[in-house]
């Protein structure tokens, strides 16, 4: 994992939930359909082994994606993820719904995205990150961007890097 800055380590201590894009973010961003219309995307396991990690040291996880599939809600029951936004068109909206919901601040709450549609809650989150491959325009507007790119690794580096501020492991 690439050097973590001062400003970066603040932020991240204080962060109790961690908002997960999912195209793009938890996988590299392909959809497959098959020609009976089966959707199909490849998650790594290394990400899921980060999300895990974050669950058991007390961090919330939540998915805000602008798609709909069953593959990210059968994902995210794996890991153990109950907070789960589909269909999403507008995902600030959300934001401020789960900020309601669980009681945190700006500053408790970290959101990693990849794209244009990702920046209102970028812009919200105490701590904004995006991916490597991530749309340009996002780079200087984060506060990390992640060495792994969208859908290897980059979910579990960014779980790294919190459970190390943290002072807490990171697995189990």
């Amino acid at each position: 994992m690439k050097h973590i800055t001062p400003g970066v380590q603040k932020k991240a201590v204080k962060i109790k939930l961690i908002l997960f894009d999912v195209d793009g973010v938890l996988t590299d961003g392909g959809i497959i359909i098959d020609d009976r219309g089966v959707e199909a995307k490849r998650f790594d396991v290394r990400d899921g082994q980060g999300i895990t990690s974050l669950i058991h040291f007390g961090i919330k996880i939540g998915f805000i994606t602008g798609r709909h599939s069953n593959i990210v809600r059968r994902r995210a029951k794996e890991l153990g993820v109950t907070m789960v936004y589909q269909n999403v068109k507008d995902k600030a909206q959300i934001y401020d719904l789960i900020k309601r919901k669980t009681g945190l601040k700006d500053e408790q709450i970290a959101y990693v995205g990849d794209d244009i549609l990702d920046l209102p809650v970028l812009r919200k989150a105490g701590l904004a990150i995006t991916v490597r491959d991530g749309w340009p325009g996002l780079k200087s507007r984060v506060d990390y961007m992640t060495e792994s790119a969208g859908g290897r690794g980059a979910a579990r580096e960014v779980s790294e890097l919190v459970l190390k501020a943290q002072g807490k492991g990171t697995s189990p």
